[in-house]
């Protein structure tokens, strides 16, 4: 069996008046994240992490933000096709350990959405997708509900 992990890391400007779309899960909130697609911070954190442990380079390089086709983009449409790439590679997603680092919207009440979300998307378990929520203590960037980032680790194996 050959396992390989991979990490991924995303962050995101806040504005006012973008949709919050964090792992596939719309939440009601004044701000949202700013990107070229729909800015799902959790989603592209996991693609990359997916991407990295496949040694298929990242998010960027396969989604790139100068490709108006991908302007708007569902992100769980983008983890449908990085899923797709790994699987031609034999892989298979073991688990997902993600953070989402954030002073609002607040994460807490919609994690189980967000682990079933993840765990359709990459067709695991619910049990095996961890997600948690953190603040940065009112400090930096994300302190001042300025922008907001996500982490993920993913492990791969192909037997």
């Amino acid at each position: 069996m050959t396992i390989r992990v991979g990490l991924g890391y995303d962050v995101h400007q806040l504005k006012a008046g973008r949709p919050c779309v964090l792992g596939g899960v719309t939440f009601e909130s004044a701000l949202g994240p700013d990107g070229h697609s729909d800015a799902d911070v959790l989603l592209h954190a996991v693609c990359d992490a997916i991407l990295g442990a496949a040694g298929l380079r990242d998010i960027g390089f396969h989604f790139p933000n100068t490709d108006q086709s991908f302007k708007n983009a569902d992100s769980r449409n983008l983890l449908k096709e990085v899923m797709r790439l790994v699987s031609e590679k034999g892989y298979r997603v073991g688990n997902v350990d993600a953070t989402v680092v954030s002073e609002q919207p607040k994460i807490s009440p919609k994690i189980f959405e967000i682990k079933q979300s993840i765990a359709n998307l990459c067709q695991i378990d619910t049990n095996d997708v961890g997600v948690k929520a953190t603040t940065s203590e009112k400090l930096g960037f994300i302190g001042r509900e300025e922008g907001i980032e996500a982490q993920a680790v993913v492990l791969l194996f192909k037997d």
